[in-house]
């Protein structure tokens, strides 16, 4: 007789992670000021960099309706353009927005990726519902409600980043924006316990997107659009789940088809620490380059170096970038850079501009830029290399830092100092100096896009966390419309 397995029909008991994610969207209060001002100057520096990619061609031509003329008047505004959408739509609009420079926040862990990514379904679910709730002559949601939402997401997905490594897998670090807008946005529609579970489990079995778009030789700009569709999407299942649609509670742990079975090589996928605010808290913020995070210290330290080395880069033997084992793995390219996604991740490209022109900004990774010879002779000449140090302290809970140093050798035998960097300007430990320079990119952002009164308006409106968090959600995206 063959081996005949039985399997039971009898549902499983919830895996513990949809458990505790439900247990903090639906039960866990935010209670920390630090946490909701620098929620506040996330939004800021989020909307910034969403007002800066709409220079960009390649960024505007992927915006406004799936087809034209599928507008939604009284729908959700993309801040910054015309366009009123569905609010599925209006979040991957400004996800890709904001994700477009990579110039927005980051979190390093053993996964790493970009929390704000997940402003693309809060801010259009809530520009959305404020403006129905108007129409119907209902009270609105207010600003603090975008805020906390904002918290959950950078909560969820950080926390989760910490111990879980999905790009070791191959993975994209964007299935994890796809989960945490998933359970906020449930949250805001007025899901209950059993409903933020059913969404986790739905955004668990989408699977994961592969990286394949963000490493050599074939980065591009899908990178770019992948967090904006990760959030849409993520919103579109909280939709779905607020039909009533049932979940899957064993969509992680399920022997042979479960998600950590398939795709996750049998590890399991935990929380290293109860949900809270820690991520909001400790969010590293991209101020000074619009680069990816494992290069910001090894740019600033090229910064300082450029007056010693702009006039004599002819001379130049060699160069050497200490970095992380992160750095190694991720940005460290040599050959042929293809295109502006190709150049922003790339160590030696990060570290060359800034030591020839002194600076780095979005148009730098452009073709007319990348075309002088003088970046990729000094590529060529740079050797990049695991600084152990700096990898211990990129991991320690303590410290996150992102170490990296920046040396040059001259041919005639001399040296400069080596220049190291242990915390970038984004960092939590470097805030007081941090901030203003947000600012400050943030009215240079706005500029580009705005007239004066007009941005003074939005500047008047960001700048004092209580009148910001009482101003309803419309009246706030009112002031971003063109």
């Amino acid at each position: 007789m063959s081996d005949v397995r039985v399997r039971s029909a009898e549902r499983p008991e919830p895996d513990a992670l949809l458990r505790a994610l439900a247990d903090y969207v639906t039960g866990t209060p935010i209670q920390s000021d630090e946490a909701y001002s620098t929620a506040r100057y996330c939004l800021m520096d989020t909307l910034a960099c969403g007002m800066l990619a709409l220079e960009y061609p390649a960024c505007t031509k992927l915006l406004g309706p799936v087809v034209p003329g599928a507008d939604m008047p009284g729908g959700a505004r993309v801040p910054g353009t015309p366009f009123q959408l569905d609010p599925i739509q209006a979040a991957f609009n400004i996800g890709a927005m904001v994700r477009w420079l990579d110039f927005n926040d980051t979190w390093l862990a053993a996964e790493w990726g970009h929390p704000s990514d997940n402003l693309g379904a809060i801010l259009a679910l809530a520009d959305y519902q404020a403006r129905k709730a108007v129409a119907e002559g209902r009270e609105p949601p207010i600003m603090r409600d975008v805020l906390t939402a904002m918290i959950r997401a950078h909560e969820i997905q950080g926390v989760i980043a910490l111990e879980n490594s999905f790009n070791r897998v191959g993975l994209d670090h964007v299935l994890l924006v796809r989960l945490a807008s998933a359970c906020v946005s449930t949250g805001l529609l007025g899901g209950d316990h059993e409903d933020v579970m059913t969404v986790a489990s739905h955004a668990l079995l989408d699977g994961g997107a592969l990286r394949a778009y963000r490493h050599a030789p074939q980065a591009g700009p899908r990178k770019s659009w992948a967090a904006g569709d990760a959030s849409a999407r993520g919103l579109r299942l909280a939709f779905i789940t607020r039909t009533g649609e049932i979940g899957y509670p064993a969509a992680l742990s399920a022997p042979t088809w479960g998600f950590q079975d398939v795709l996750f090589k049998g590890n399991e996928v935990n929380l290293a620490q109860p949900l809270g605010s820690y991520v909001m808290e400790n969010v590293l913020f991209k101020i000074s380059f619009p680069a990816e995070f494992h290069a910001q210290t090894a740019a600033e330290a090229a910064m300082t170096l450029h007056p010693q080395v702009a006039d004599r880069l002819d001379d130049i033997d060699k160069i050497v970038i200490e970095t992380q084992e992160a750095g190694v793995r991720i940005i460290d390219k040599t050959g042929a850079l293809g295109n502006p996604a190709d150049r922003d991740h790339c160590i030696q490209y990060m570290t060359a501009v800034p030591l020839i022109f002194g600076r780095l900004t979005a148009a730098d990774y452009e073709d007319a830029v990348a075309a002088d010879p003088r970046i990729d002779a000094l590529r060529e000449r740079m050797e990049v290399v695991e600084n152990p140090t700096f990898s211990e302290d990129y991991l320690d809970p303590d410290k996150r830092a992102i170490g990296n140093a920046v040396q040059v050798f001259f041919k005639d035998g001399s040296q400069t100092e080596r220049v190291a960097v242990d915390y970038p300007i984004g960092h939590r430990r470097r805030r007081d100096e941090g901030i203003p320079e947000l600012v400050r990119k943030f009215e240079r952002a706005l500029a580009t896009r705005f007239a004066p009164r007009q941005a003074s308006r939005i500047e008047a409106a960001c700048g004092d966390q209580n009148r910001l968090e009482a101003m309803p959600v419309n009246e706030f995206m009112d002031l971003w419309t063109q």
